[in-house]
C-alpha cells in the first residue's frame, strides 16, 4: 500500500475521466507519483507536509542510480501534474513543484542508417519463406512510412487503403493519422496478404491485425526488435539496430532530401515541431556542399578566382 493512496486514487479518476488519458499514459502517471510516495514513506512525509526539497532530493536520487534526464524529466512531469491538480482540487495550498526546473538533457541525435545500408538489411529477408516474405512487409513499412513498432504491430487490415497510397495508424494517445506509403510497402504487403497469411491459423482476437506470427496470434514488440537485429546482422550492419532505427532514418532521409519539417512531423506523429527539430542534424560536410553548390556567394568567388 502506497501513502497518499486516497490522492493517488483521486488523481487516476481525473486522468481518465477529466484527461481522457489512455490506460498506458494513465498508467505512467500513477507509477510516477506511487515512485514519489514510496521514496518519502521512510521519513514518513504528509502530503501536506511535502516541500520543494523533498522533490529535489527525490530527484538527486534518480540521478544518482544512473536514471537517464529524458526519463527524470518525464517523472517531474507526472508528480507536477498530480500537485498542480491537489492545489486545483483544494487539498493543498501550493504546489511545491511549481519551481523545480526540469532536469538538463542533451540532445541525443538518433542512429541512423544510409539508404545502402536499408536496402542490404531489406535484401536479407528470406522471400522463399512466409515469415520471410512477412518481415520484408513489415520493415518496408517501418522505413517506408516512419511507423513506430507499437502502431506496426498494431496495424489493422481496415486500416489500409492502397488506392489512395495511405495507411491509417493509431500513434501515442490513440492518435489517428494518414500516413502515405511506397510503392514498394505496397508491393510487399499484398505478397504477404496473398500468399502467406490465408495459410496461418489465425486466432480468434487477431483477426483485424495485418502482421501475425506463425500462431496466428498478433506480434509483439520484442519479436520485431529481434527480427530487425537479425536481418542487420545477416546484412554485416555493425550498428545497434531497432525498429526505431528505420523510423529514424525515414525522418532524416526526407529532411536530406528538402522535405517540409512540418509535413515530417505530420507523418511521424509528433504533437511539437521540436521533437521533429531532431532530425535536422545534416552532415557538417553535406551542409558545407549544400553551400559551395548553391549560395550565390559560393558561385561568385568561384568565377573571380578562376579570372585572376
Amino acid at each position: 500500500m502506497y501513502m497518499w493512496e486516497t490522492e493517488i486514487q483521486s488523481f487516476g479518476d481525473y486522468l481518465k475521466i477529466e484527461r481522457g488519458l489512455s490506460k498506458h499514459s494513465h498508467e505512467a502517471y500513477l507509477r510516477d507519483i506511487q515512485k514519489l510516495s514510496t521514496y518519502l514513506s521512510i521519513a514518513p512525509i504528509a502530503i501536506s507536509e511535502v516541500e520543494e526539497s523533498h522533490i529535489l532530493a527525490f530527484l538527486k536520487d534518480l540521478h544518482s542510480l544512473g536514471i537517464e534526464a529524458s526519463t527524470q524529466s518525464r517523472t517531474l512531469s507526472g508528480i507536477r501534474a498530480f500537485f498542480q491538480f491537489l492545489v486545483f482540487d483544494g487539498t493543498l495550498k501550493a504546489d511545491p513543484t511549481v519551481h523545480v526546473k526540469n532536469p538538463q538533457m542533451g540532445r541525443k541525435l538518433p542512429d541512423t542508417l544510409s539508404f545502402d545500408e536499408i536496402t542490404a538489411i531489406l535484401e536479407q529477408a528470406d522471400l522463399s519463406s512466409p515469415e520471410g516474405v512477412r518481415n520484408r512487409a513489415m520493415l518496408e513499412f517501418l522505413y517506408g512510412a516512419g511507423l513506430r513498432v507499437s502502431e506496426l504491430i498494431g496495424l489493422k487490415r481496415e486500416d489500409i487503403y492502397e488506392d489512395q497510397g495511405f495507411i491509417k495508424v493509431r500513434g501515442k494517445g490513440d492518435k489517428e493519422r494518414l500516413i502515405p506509403a511506397g510503392r514498394d510497402a505496397f508491393k510487399y504487403l499484398n505478397l504477404y496478404l496473398e500468399s502467406v497469411r490465408p495459410s496461418v491459423s489465425v486466432k480468434k482476437d487477431a483477426t483485424h491485425f495485418v502482421f501475425l506470427n506463425r500462431r496466428g496470434s498478433g506480434l509483439s514488440r520484442v519479436m520485431v526488435f529481434l527480427i530487425c537485429k537479425d536481418l542487420a546482422a545477416k546484412a554485416g550492419i555493425t550498428k545497434v539496430i531497432s525498429p526505431h532505427t528505420f523510423r529514424h532514418s525515414f525522418a532524416t532521409h526526407l529532411i536530406e532530401g528538402g522535405a517540409d519539417l512540418r509535413a515530417v512531423q505530420e507523418m511521424l506523429g509528433h504533437e511539437s515541431i521540436l521533437t521533429t527539430e531532431i532530425y535536422t542534424h545534416l552532415d557538417r560536410a553535406y551542409l558545407t556542399q549544400m553551400v559551395q553548390d548553391f549560395h550565390p556567394f559560393s558561385k561568385y568567388k568561384d568565377q573571380s578566382s578562376n579570372t585572376k
